[in-house]
């Protein structure tokens, strides 16, 4: 009888070569799945890992390029911002992994998937409720969440013990004092250490971005360019530097701003499954995407287009952030969004210098602004004796308000002469 296939999303860590081997163990034949979304890692050597391993087959997959303009730039557009504060690298990330994964085994006849992640945090719920939009009649493998498995690792002392009696070849094998994921989007921080709200993190703990006190005291001036709310193009015009493909363009943003200390979050959050938890983030590029585009918007998207746009904002980031991406809420939003993004085209010239990015000035053919219109030196075809009649039509529901309060005794008579 043939062996059931699995593919299994593997990172080359010390618990994803320990579920390969538990899998083999069970009986299913395991394609181990490593996605390259941007981390910096020696691939050839996680694919090595996973053969001696056991592994039938390695599938190692670059997904950058879609990472970057179905999901990264999308969200940017969105103004998606969870809690005010993340830019949502980690989030943004998990649904195209687990659209590859799923791809792969349709692909191959497998009869499921399976992770690594956790039964306590974000990712067993973003990758499974992709699993489940994406194809459900895939079975989902999730050994921390599986009770034998659980029994089997208590943690990572039975998960290294385990390893060295398979000579399952990992990389780690000292506690970290955080744990980090890295994507083309940023890096993230949590746990450990970190577990502790009012410990600083450390200052070599950062990767991708340079303090504000060993930034460049010298400022750095880029142009981004925009077609329907999109980056197709940024200039260095002083270093000579012209990035259009979607890819370069995000990774010269990330070293560009990395380098002028631009991105850094530190945060408690609220997970979806009702836990908080300190996240500290490095996210130099989004960042300055992120500024420019808003600045943009300001001179090119109609006001009651903004404020509509910026009410659904929020619930956007949540959808991401929750793992709905693959849901007909997503669909909704993304339509809606996609109709206020058009015609926002232009190209903003920004200055990065000591963690800020500042706009310093914008050009768009999309522009919505009239400078004779808003200036105080010519009638720019506004009547001004216009305004008597505005105020006043906009004055009669305080007025009437005013004089409730009066009827009902509830009037502190502020702002009322005639209690003099």
């Amino acid at each position: 009888m043939p062996r059931e296939k699995v593919v299994l999303a593997y990172s080359g860590g010390l618990d994803t070569a320990c579920i390969l081997k538990t899998l083999i163990q069970s009986g299913y034949d395991v394609i181990a799945y490593v996605a390259d979304v941007g981390q910096q890692e020696d691939f050839d050597e996680v694919a090595d890992r996973a053969r001696r391993t056991g592994a039938v087959d390695v599938r190692v997959e670059d997904l950058k390029r879609e990472f970057v303009t179905d999901f990264i730039y999308p969200a940017i557009a969105g103004n998606a911002v969870y809690e005010n504060r993340y830019l949502l690298g980690t989030s943004l990330a998990r649904p195209v992994i687990a659209r590859r994964q799923v791809e792969i085994a349709l692909d191959v006849g497998a009869e499921a998937v399976a992770h690594g992640a956790t039964g306590k945090g974000n990712d067993q719920v973003r990758f499974e409720l992709a699993f489940a939009a994406l194809a459900p009649g895939l079975r989902i493998i999730a050994p921390w969440k599986d009770p034998d498995f659980l029994a089997r690792f208590q943690g990572r002392s039975d998960l290294l013990a385990f390893a060295r009696e398979h000579d399952i070849p990992v990389e780690a094998t000292v506690e970290k004092p955080y744990s980090s994921d890295e994507n083309l989007m940023h890096r993230s921080y949590e746990a450990g250490l970190l577990e502790d709200p009012d410990l600083a993190p450390p200052p070599d703990m950062f990767k991708l971005t340079r303090s504000i006190a060993e930034a460049p005291d010298t400022p750095e001036d880029l142009v981004l360019h925009f077609e329907d709310a999109l980056p197709v193009r940024v200039e260095n015009v002083a270093a000579g530097v012209d990035e259009t493909d979607p890819v370069a363009l995000f990774e010269y943003l990330n070293d560009r701003g990395g380098a002028h200390g631009i991105g850094r979050v530190d945060m408690v959050e609220n997970r979806f499954v009702g836990i908080k938890s300190r996240g500290v983030y490095e996210t130099p590029g989004g960042t300055v995407l992120h500024h420019a585009l808003r600045d943009l918007e300001g001179i090119a998207m109609d006001r009651e287009v903004l404020r509509l746009r910026d009410m659904l904002s929020p619930r956007f980031a949540e959808i991401i952030y929750n793992g709905f991406w693959f849901s007909p809420e997503m669909d909704f939003i993304r339509a809606a969004f996609g109709q206020s993004e058009r015609l926002i085209d232009g190209q903003v010239r920004v200055r990065l210098h000591k963690g800020n990015v500042i706009p310093m000035g914008r050009v768009s053919h999309t522009s919505l602004y009239d400078k004779d219109l808003s200036s105080m030196d010519v009638a720019g075809g506004y009547d001004q004796e216009d305004a008597r009649g505005f105020i006043r039509i906009n004055a009669l529901r305080l007025k009437a308000h005013k004089l409730i309060l009066r009827r009902t005794g509830e009037d502190d008579g502020a702002g009322d002469l005639s209690a003099d």
